[in-house]
């Protein structure tokens, strides 16, 4: 889109500008889950509340392998990690229901494998079977359950059951009354909406989502430990949404004047109304603005 703004020669706005920092400030800002998980002590609460018969597994055994910036929804993110070199975990944050997140899985698994077998050094294009570490999808959903599934696949969403050549499955983690490092996140994402239902999306709903949240036990040693980072990371979510609203407002505005001058170029050829009352036809367009539209036309002629 900015682009397109550049290629037209057109003045880049402030709007557009803060976009640019916004964007690129975003590549450098992971979500609270991400930023979560890429401590190693706390993924491996997490694959021992899916693995809880894994009795062996450690922080080293835990190898991150998350595409970064691939599938992100604002405050939530992705996950990927692979466990002793057997076992690969794609996990998806989702505060929104719909089936399409299997699409994305499907993307997310495929560049995930492309990379792991560069990572490992197989080439796939030989006759040596390569090795796979076993896939295992999850998404977390951080709404109400009501009557949605606790597994969604592929052929049952997206072909009415029938057997297809691939498959994908996952299973989905719905808030419990467990204490687990999954089920805390949950509840971190329900106080947080909750704070911005009644404060808005301001630094107040952020920081008493925290405040609550360390009141309740709920991820509350990571808040005590990065209690500014994710005031922080949570902040320039909403500076993100507030200056692309303030750009498509931008943008909206810039279209109706570029009609109201097309509009006011029409008139004034025809000749037959004053600028005066043309300024009553394009209120967008200033007394001045119409004199030096004027003056173009009759140049033109």
């Amino acid at each position: 889109m900015l682009q397109i703004f550049r290629n037209r020669g057109d003045k880049v706005s402030d709007d557009i500008k803060q976009i640019e920092k916004v964007l690129a400030k975003r590549t450098a800002k992971n979500s609270v889950f991400f930023d979560l998980f890429q401590n190693k002590s706390y993924l491996l609460k997490l694959y021992k509340t899916l693995h809880p018969e894994d009795t062996t597994a450690t922080e080293d055994s835990l190898t991150d392998v998350t595409i970064t910036n691939v599938l992100t929804d604002n405050l939530y993110n992705d996950l990927g990690f692979i466990v002793n070199n057997k076992l690969m975990i794609l996990v998806e944050a989702q505060s929104t229901w719909t089936v399409n997140i299997l699409v994305r899985i499907l993307l997310y698994l495929a560049q995930s494998y492309h990379e792991y077998f560069q990572r490992t050094s197989q080439d796939y294009y030989k006759s040596k079977k390569v090795k796979m570490p076993k896939p295992e999808l999850y998404v977390i959903f951080t709404g109400n359950k009501g009557r949605k599934p606790d597994k969604v696949s592929l052929s049952k969403e997206f072909f009415e059951g029938a057997d297809i050549d691939i498959e994908v499955k996952a299973k989905i983690i719905y808030e419990s009354d467990t204490d687990d490092i999954i089920n805390q996140y949950i509840i971190f994402c329900k106080v947080f909406n909750e704070q911005t239902k009644q404060h808005g999306m301001t630094q107040k709903a952020v920081t008493e989502t925290i405040r609550i949240c360390k009141d309740r036990n709920v991820l509350k040693e990571y808040l005590l430990e990065r209690e500014k980072e994710v005031v922080t990371i949570m902040m320039s979510l909403f500076d993100d949404e507030q200056i692309m609203k303030s750009f498509i407002r931008s943008e909206r505005y810039e279209a109706a004047q570029e009609n109201a001058k097309e509009t006011a170029k029409k008139l004034i050829k025809k000749g037959k109304m004053t600028l005066d009352e043309i300024a009553d036809c394009v209120p967008l367009l200033s007394l001045d603005e119409l004199k030096e539209i004027e003056a173009e036309v009759m140049q033109l002629a």
